[in-house]
């Protein structure tokens, strides 16, 4: 088995589709409105922050794939940019998708023995612990963002 390719797999699936829970970011996302995905519900993250934290940690791994140091912080993870307009929440689903097919090109290209070396530091623990930590940490949020929808849904 090509366990790169499994994970990048993976990836591909808890954004577009396919995974065994039949449920993805892309479809979830499909017809939300920018008005929707800002709308702050009782003391929940919106729609919005929740994409926007999800795309930040894909950046931050998608990074250290292409060799670059290990720069993310969480008290960053949630300061999403104002999003304004319909043109600003499809640009920033744009960057998703594309997020997204990168990070599963990179991880494609990491050899196998790869996974189980240190990702920057002991304390963040191998590769693999980080790639598929990444996919349980968007299947996480997906759910939130399922759940968040539906109650937007039965606002008056």
């Amino acid at each position: 088995m090509n366990l790169p390719a499994e994970i990048a797999k993976h990836v591909r699936q808890v954004y577009f589709g396919g995974n065994w829970t039949c449920v993805n970011l892309k479809d979830t996302l499909a017809g939300v409105t920018w008005e929707q995905a800002t709308t702050k519900l009782y003391s929940f993250n919106t729609v919005a922050t929740l994409v926007y934290h999800i795309n930040y940690y894909a950046d931050v791994q998608a990074k250290v794939l292409q060799g670059d140091a290990l720069t993310g912080k969480d008290e960053e993870s949630f300061k999403t940019p104002p999003i304004t307009s319909d043109a600003e929440w499809q640009e920033m689903l744009n960057k998703t998708w594309d997020k997204a097919n990168m990070l599963a090109d990179l991880i494609m290209q990491l050899p196998a023995d790869k996974l189980s070396d240190t990702f920057t530091d002991e304390k963040y623990g191998t590769y693999y612990r980080n790639l598929q930590g990444m996919i349980e940490h968007t299947h996480y949020h997906l759910g939130q963002i399922v759940l968040i929808k539906k109650l937007l849904a039965e606002q008056p």
